[in-house]
């Protein structure tokens, strides 16, 4: 398997990249036995309906600790896939961000009449071009040119479009992460280097399964994930998986709301020890990058009541590093 990652940096804004204390959660990320991090981050729009987005100076990561952030994770021996993500300030799910196909007047800058499609990639494409230069002199082994946009995946042109741009900026491998059961909406994933997903396949049917339940589960998603690895002769990655410590997140894996879920390490610990087993020798298959590992350690006290999705301190933490050390 290539890729025997993790990844790092979600929940960090601006102040926090590039630091003492992130430098200690990323060498505790590599002792796992790992050799990439996907390094995620957010920049937004106001709705799901805004056409122009932007930098917020107040919280944004800067281009700088986004570089010394890569050059921590570099220092510790792990190839990084640079994710910068398009994410909605009023909380809908980037998802949801779409158009109606009949034009509108709306206007550029420059006064131009534009459509609402053609506004919202030209800012989008900018966007993800910035952080394409930030990957090319940096020397990123990898970059993710979006992440769960189903309601902007039919945009083929669009896509391709952008796509040709980036390849201009940035001579790594390109990747893009769609969303678990949605993969086939990605008509121009033959322009990419890698399949994307993100893998919250629910593996149970209640809490409390066990890790062998959850495997059989696995086999029927790996239909799915061999038929389009082999429609478009490209390699899947796991761009996100992951389950938190809490019974009854496996059967809904990507869940974070459910805050009332009682912590069960070993729902987690199944989840991922299914994943692995399922997916590890598959060769249609490149490799995971979990979700998701803390900009910053969380303390004893803490990792005790914690029922989020990171693993440091816990179950999971022994599983991973053994598969990934030792296999």
């Amino acid at each position: 398997m290539e890729i025997k990652g993790y990844t790092y940096g979600w929940d960090s804004h601006k102040g926090m990249l590039g630091t003492e204390k992130s430098a200690e959660s990323i060498k505790a990320m590599a002792a796992m036995g790992g050799n990439w991090a996907c390094l995620a981050f957010a920049v937004t729009q106001e709705r799901f309906s805004s056409t122009r987005f932007g930098f917020d100076y107040r919280w944004c990561n800067t281009d700088r600790e986004i570089e010394r952030g890569i050059a921590q994770l570099k220092e510790n021996g792990l190839k990084v896939c640079l994710k910068p993500i398009l994410n909605c300030e009023d909380g809908t799910w980037r998802a949801n961000i779409t158009f109606p196909e009949r034009e509108f007047p709306v206007y550029d800058k420059t006064g131009k009449l534009v459509s609402y499609w053609n506004e919202w990639f030209s800012c989008y494409t900018a966007f993800i071009c910035h952080y394409a230069e930030i990957a090319e002199y940096t020397g990123c082994e990898m970059l993710c040119i979006g992440c769960e946009m189903i309601g902007t995946e039919h945009k083929e042109a669009e896509w391709r479009e952008l796509i040709a741009r980036v390849r201009e900026i940035y001579h790594g491998p390109l990747v893009y992460n769609a969303n678990h059961g949605k993969e086939e909406n990605v008509k121009w994933f033959d322009a990419l280097d890698y399949i994307g997903t993100s893998a919250y396949y629910p593996v149970a049917k209640e809490g409390g399964a066990s890790s062998d339940e959850m495997l059989k589960e696995w086999e029927h998603h790996k239909k799915g994930l061999e038929y389009i690895a082999e429609k478009f002769r490209k390699k899947i990655i796991f761009m996100e998986i992951g389950c938190r410590n809490a019974r009854g997140c496996a059967v809904m894996p990507w869940d974070f709301v459910h805050v009332e879920y009682p912590r069960d390490e070993d729902e987690q610990y199944n989840f991922y020890e299914s994943a692995l087993k399922a997916m590890w020798d598959e060769p249609y298959f490149a490799g995971f990058f979990w979700w998701d590992w803390k900009t910053f350690l969380l303390p004893p006290e803490k990792i005790a009541l914690d029922t989020d999705f990171g693993i440091h301190g816990k179950k999971a933490e022994k599983l991973l590093t053994e598969w990934y050390t030792n296999r």
